[in-house]
């Protein structure tokens, strides 16, 4: 009796919160793991290879396969288009892996995860934040994506690092936006739910970590706790949150889909992903409203993409 080979696919999402990694043959998942952070911009080289090489080997011991019996994998990863970051994830993954490995950005994984090879608008928002979408004729576009130093707004790390910014203003008397009234966040929740997060007992020490450059990302649970117990500044946090992630979604729309040239019978695909999305139910149900109201062209996907899928499906498609 002959056995016939069986051939195994990899697919990587490397973030700046968590490194998602998937194995599966020609039409099966068998395993899946999670590690640390991987994204090489924030948390460095030496990480992202510590946490790249978790994921494989540990989806591998689950798979009970060997990272040699890796046909094909592919890695989605913010900073991608930058030829060494890429060649660098690339080689951190050939360390263990024979077989082919591809590296592509992590918007191109995850508008694969929501519409294969059609066309449509992604909009992420994770520890970072980016809108990607592709037309019928295959000329794609990107807003947002600038990185969390200058950019990325809407992302966990914005707006952990918004509600700092703001609560500290606020104690100064500054209202915020125009027409809204000073609040007292001596008195509310986000203080309580930050200085708990950061374990810190002061606006004082609170000023200085957040000048320090922490992980702002790990404070977006802590606004959404606030928001949940009624607090005001959270509350208007979490909305501003939504309106920056509809903005590039209605630039990207806009841009490929102008209603004028989109037949009623094609509407326009529109799907979310990353924790932002999947853990905020306001900010998603914001983010629908604005979008819904803007385009009456589009039809919004409710389910939160899994940009890894995306990956496993590159790595079969392309194999060679």
């Amino acid at each position: 009796m002959i056995e016939i080979a069986v051939a195994y696919y990899l697919g990587i999402d490397g973030g700046g919160t968590k490194t998602e990694c998937v194995i599966g043959d020609e039409k099966s998942i068998l395993a899946s793991t999670t590690a640390g952070p991987s994204n090489i911009t924030r948390v460095g080289e030496e990480c992202a290879c510590d946490s790249i090489h978790q994921a494989i080997r540990a989806a591998c011991d689950a798979a009970k396969i060997a990272p040699q019996d890796i046909k094909r994998a592919c890695i989605g990863a913010a900073g991608a288009a930058r030829a060494e970051f890429a060649a660098t994830l690339r080689q951190i993954a050939a360390e263990l892996i024979s077989g082919e490995v591809e590296v592509v950005g992590d918007m191109a994984i995850a508008l694969e995860a929501a519409f294969g090879a059609g066309p449509g608008v992604i909009v992420i928002a994770g520890t970072g934040s980016i809108a990607y979408g592709r037309d019928a004729y295959g000329t794609t576009a990107r807003a947002g994506g600038w990185g969390f130093v200058i950019g990325d707004e809407g992302s966990a790390h914005w707006i952990g690092r918004q509600a700092v910014s703001e609560l500290l203003r606020s104690a100064d008397g500054h209202a915020g936006e125009v027409g809204a009234k000073p609040l007292s966040p001596l008195t509310g929740p986000l203080l309580g739910e930050l200085r708990a997060a950061l374990n810190l007992e002061s606006l004082e020490q609170l000023a200085r970590v957040a000048n320090s450059n922490p992980d702002f990302a790990r404070l977006f649970p802590a606004v959404i706790a606030a928001a949940e117990s009624g607090d005001e500044l959270a509350e208007r946090l979490l909305a501003r949150a939504a309106a920056e992630l509809a903005r590039i979604a209605d630039i990207i729309i806009t841009r490929l889909f102008p209603e004028g040239h989109n037949s009623v019978s094609e509407p326009v695909q529109v799907a979310m992903a990353g924790g932002v999305f999947r853990y905020s139910s306001t900010i998603r149900k914001l983010f629908c409203g604005h979008i819904r109201g803007t385009h009456s062209n589009v039809v919004l996907n409710d389910e939160i993409v899994e940009p890894v899928r995306g990956a496993l499906r590159l790595a079969r498609r392309r194999r060679s």
